[in-house]
């Protein structure tokens, strides 16, 4: 009887070991998936970095990404506005496919009228939150066991769309605003965002939220990978900044030599040609004081070897419009507009087991790409069902290339900032505009013409027509909406705005440029709230 209930007792120690082996199996599994923080800056230009050829603004934690990963030197916001560009990146299709074509707010149709610009053509209706139906990035990683994070800017549509409805586990910040509500100092007026402490500053906020969401989820004791998304509301207007650092960039554009203008007239509006705005480079300051908190804690948490990390922009940097917060030179205009200002962005990826460090690539790529991307990096099966647009950038990321294929824009809408409704196809290193209020077309050869100075329609006839019949084939198929001649519209009326446009805006930014960087400049008593702090 002894020997028999030894015998049971060793059987039971057998299968509870070999439970604890599988268990620990698992878990095992689970850690060896990366983990992934996607940084999303808003309206940051391609040359408001450092890295990238900024000679004002000093962005070093950033530039620790493109340093230590792949900087993708043609990379590409989905659309020249924020929310088509957000949608994208969610879904891996482009606007066209997805339908949200503008930022979630703007007016269509007769209701552009009220814009009181006097525009020839009335917008098409769009899409006004991301699909229910559709799966997310998110989702398709929490599908197989990723603990998910959003923190900051959302702007994909009402309370039924925000991010826990669309995969995210947790949700700080994320609402329906398009910009900070309350500023860049708390309170910050955001139903998603608690008030802690008086003068704090947002990004910074978002970032020690993200760095408590990795030390309470990291991989090495949960066993459970984490995506985690900081999508900043920096650098959308109002621009607000502390004094110490306008301080800094008030004094750094002086040693640089503040120029007599600071800009030229566009199509419909003024564009800035010269960084020096000294609130706007103290708001970039601190978004990447923020973003280097977070590759701290990356590193502090032992997670440095398995984490992914990418940083990129839903648009171009605002050169005209909103705040006029900066240059794209030599990139040509900035956000809202079909020019490379307005779509080209950094597009940052670090993957530890794979970049090297530095390297630079000219592969021609778009936000469609990250959904893939991050399947495939975390051994997950293609969802091509659902990323129609995006390919996956593991194998350029490991030194190889990727098959030919166009790159498409829809924006059949007028930009804030100034920008024509338009669609764009890039092929190679070709780019076509075709401008709907006219149907004209332009030509350009990025490799040779980044700044798209020399429109070469009249000189490839065949090129133009090959592009274009292939442009409007992918956005028939795709089921994009166009828009319509508004039947009010008059030449008077639309060169009357204009004449008022150049003879009262201009001058009033010229006048407002060199306030920023007068010694006497003081935007009230306390800085927007920054040296106000609560007991």
């Amino acid at each position: 009887m002894i020997f028999k209930s030894q015998l049971v007792l060793f059987v039971a120690i057998i299968f509870f070991l070999a439970g604890c082996k599988e268990k620990s199996s698992v878990t095992e599994d689970a850690v060896l998936k990366p983990n992934f923080i996607f940084i999303l800056a808003d309206d940051f230009g391609n040359h408001d970095l450092s890295v990238t050829g900024s000679n004002y603004y000093e962005t070093p934690n950033i530039d620790r990404i493109a340093i230590e990963g792949m900087m993708f030197t043609n990379g590409y916001a989905a659309c020249q506005v924020c929310s088509p560009s957000r949608a994208s990146i969610m879904l891996g299709t482009f606007p066209a496919r997805h339908g949200i074509t503008d930022w979630i707010g703007a007016k269509t149709g007769e209701d552009w009228r009220k814009a009181g610009r006097a525009n020839q053509l009335l917008p098409p209706e769009y899409v006004h939150k991301l699909p229910a139906e559709a799966t997310t990035l998110p989702e398709a990683l929490r599908e197989v066991g990723y603990k998910t994070f959003f923190a900051g800017k959302w702007h994909l549509g009402d309370s039924t769309s925000w991010p826990l409805a669309h995969g995210f586990d947790i949700n700080i910040g994320g609402w329906h605003a398009g910009y900070p509500a309350g500023g860049y100092f708390s309170p910050y007026k955001n139903p998603k965002l608690v008030n802690k402490k008086d003068g704090e500053n947002l990004s910074m906020r978002l970032a020690n939220e993200t760095v408590a969401f990795i030390q309470q989820n990291n991989p090495n004791v949960t066993g459970q990978p984490f995506f985690a998304y900081l999508s900043f509301y920096a650098v959308h207007g109002p621009i607000e900044t502390t004094e110490e650092k306008w301080a800094k960039y008030r004094e750094k554009a002086e040693d640089l030599g503040i120029a007599d203008t600071g800009f030229e007239m566009g199509h419909f509006l003024p564009i800035r040609q010269v960084q020096d705005n000294p609130v706007y480079a103290g708001l970039v300051e601190a978004m990447d004081d923020a973003v280097g908190v977070v590759l701290d804690a990356v590193d502090d948490a032992g997670l440095g070897d398995n984490t992914v990390i990418v940083f990129t922009s839903d648009n171009g940097g605002v050169a005209a419009g909103d705040a006029f917060a900066t240059s794209n030179l030599p990139l040509r205009a900035g956000k809202g507009y079909q020019f490379e200002g307005g779509i080209r962005e950094p597009y940052f990826i670090k993957v530890p087991w794979i970049t090297r460090g530095g390297e630079r690539n000219d592969t021609p790529v778009s936000g469609t790409d990250f959904y893939p991307t991050f399947l495939e990096l975390a051994g997950l099966d293609l969802k091509p069902n659902q990323h129609k647009d995006g390919l996956s950038l593991v194998p350029v990321l490991k030194g190889g290339t990727l098959a030919p294929r166009p790159l498409i824009w829809h924006y059949p809408h007028y930009g804030n900032q100034g920008g024509e409704p338009s669609s764009i196809i890039r092929e190679g290193d070709w780019k076509l505009i075709h401008y709907y209020e006219d149907g004209r077309e332009e030509l350009y050869d990025l490799k040779n013409d980044v700044g798209e100075n020399n429109d070469l329609a009249v000189e490839y006839p065949e090129q133009v027509k090959s592009m274009s019949t292939r442009l409007f084939t992918l956005l028939d198929e795709m089921g994009a909406r166009y828009p319509t001649r508004d039947p009010e519209w008059t030449a008077a009326a639309e060169q009357k705005h204009l004449e008022k446009v150049v003879n009262e805006v201009w001058p009033r930014l010229e006048k407002e440029r060199m306030e920023l960087l007068s010694p006497d400049f003081d935007p009230n008593n306390n800085w927007w709230g920054s040296q106000v702090t609560a007991d």
